[in-house]
């Protein structure tokens, strides 16, 4: 058994008339016997690290809490129930997405089922921004409210007239009647580092003023949901209810709006996101002088570019937005973008990923002229295009391709018949009448039309194997699936 033997008591004592005796121990100092009596003790720099100091986070609540609101909504929603059985409920929530599919396509003929209004009740957290009642909070907390309450630290409660929301940022905008009210100092993302700390004030299941902390996890974060944000993605702790709530820098500035958690439960699980404060400014400032919000739409339809998509277009990374599909008409398509580009900047802002765009695209003004960087045909090229109203039609993504495994392509083709172009819309394209081996894998189908390979239309069947030929390890294939486009990447070495 290893020991550890007691410190002499004369090195101690000239250890600490050198002033060297620390919690961090002695560093390698050598001591002698023969020279202890002898030799001054020589002075020694020891380098000490900085020590970690965390944000006062008592002082933040304190300063901070008292422009921090609790929103009590009401409001009435549809709900479905059977009057066959005395009225008894369906168990369809009103407020699910699909309620509407539910109630008008899911229901038996002669069930017995109808509709009818319920009152909801929710919850939510807001901040003041003005003086004279200005509150920013989430769209989806005022949604479909007939009465929205603010509660004040000082337990005031006052009726709120919502001026405005915007579903595309999920930001809103209300008023409350009241002067001399504490505000909050806006801060900016542009400064806000992964790693940061950052603070919560909201209401989570209710419990008002509740605080949180944690770190900024990542920043740009686009969400699969039809957004236009670029999220702060956090590990703080933020509940239901914590929804409209702000999101403060270690300075106390508010840098964020809580607003989306990734959960399995319902619950907190360390994936919290919030809406840069820049966007909802700009967005609140649109709301105040006009009532509503307005964003700009390219008109187009885009996909993720992973690995096999790029080894297909010759692409030097993984990254952009691959356009798939091109509004006829629209802003795109009279700029000229075709489909099989990959969009990879727009006004020199890098496309990462293709939920990067609309994000992009949708903070910008409509009417605006963008320069968009796209890679074409194995190149770059420079193209202008000046975006629409999203008002008209909204910029979606399109399904993420399947993934694959290498092989032989596995597909038999056919050229379409005169009927068949006409049912399709469509004179060129190659009908697909089995897909095996990689194909298969990739997600082709019997009945898929393939558009083109690589980006370039497809009329043959020659064609088409000396386009499969000059391509060594994948290939894209835009197939047209129900009246829907998408780029599906096939790997065949």
């Amino acid at each position: 058994m290893n020991t550890i033997s007691p410190i002499p008591r004369r090195l101690v004592m000239a250890l600490v008339a050198a002033g060297l005796v620390g919690l961090g121990g002695f560093g390698g100092l050598a001591y002698s016997h023969s020279h202890a009596a002898t030799v001054p003790p020589q002075p020694v720099s020891l380098a000490v690290a900085p020590a970690l100091t965390l944000p006062d986070f008592s002082k933040i609540t304190a300063t901070r809490g008292p422009a921090v609101v609790n929103i009590s909504v009401s409001g009435i929603a549809k709900t479905a129930y059977d009057a066959t059985a005395g009225g008894a409920p369906s168990g369809i929530d009103p407020r699910d997405p699909f309620f509407e599919f539910y109630r008008h396509f899911m229901q038996p003929e002669g069930s017995g089922l109808q509709s009818r209004d319920v009152p909801v009740h929710a919850q939510g957290s807001g901040f003041i921004i003005s003086p004279d009642g200005l509150i920013l909070t989430n769209a989806h907390v005022v949604q479909d409210a007939r009465d929205v309450t603010v509660k004040l630290t000082d337990r005031r409660e006052f009726t709120a007239k919502v001026l405005g929301a915007d579903p595309k940022t999920d930001v809103a905008v209300l008023k409350i009647d009241a002067r001399d009210l504490p505000t909050l100092s806006l801060g900016n993302t542009r400064d806000l580092q992964v790693g940061e700390w950052v603070l919560a004030i909201g209401s989570p299941f209710g419990f008002e003023n509740s605080v949180s902390a944690g770190v900024v996890s990542a920043k740009g974060r686009s969400l699969p949901d039809d957004s236009f944000v670029p999220f702060i993605q956090t590990d703080v702790a933020v509940n239901p209810g914590n929804s409209g709530g702000p999101l403060f820098n270690s300075r106390g500035e508010v840098v964020g709006i809580n607003s989306q958690i990734y959960s399995r439960t319902g619950g907190y699980q360390g994936l919290s996101f919030a809406i840069p404060i820049e966007i909802a400014v700009k967005v609140k400032d649109q709301i105040v002088a006009t009532g509503h919000a307005s964003h700009a739409r390219l008109g187009v339809t885009v996909q993720e570019v992973n690995q096999t998509l790029a080894d297909s277009f010759k692409l030097e990374r993984p990254e952009g937005a691959l356009v798939s599909g091109v509004e006829s008409g629209g802003p795109a398509d009279k700029a000229g973008l075709k489909s099989g580009d990959i969009i990879l900047k727009v006004n020199g802002q890098p496309v990462i990923s293709s939920g990067d765009l609309p994000a992009v695209v949708g903070s910008t003004a409509p009417g605006t002229t963008v320069a968009l960087d796209i890679w074409r045909q194995g190149k770059s090229e420079a193209i202008s295009a000046k975006l629409g109203d999203a008002s008209d039609k909204l910029v979606n993504a399109a399904p993420k391709s399947a993934s694959t495994e290498s092989g032989k392509l596995g597909l038999a083709l056919r050229p379409l018949q005169d009927q068949e172009k006409r049912a399709v819309g469509s004179d060129t394209g190659l009908l697909i009448e089995e897909a095996v081996g990689p194909a298969a894998l990739a997600g082709l189908k019997p009945g898929d039309l393939l558009l083109a390979v690589n980006g370039t239309p497809v009329q043959s069947l020659e064609q088409m194997r000396s386009l499969v030929s000059r391509s060594p390890k994948s290939i894209a294939l835009l197939i047209q699936r129900d009246g829907m486009q998408m780029f599906v990447p096939v790997r065949i070495g």
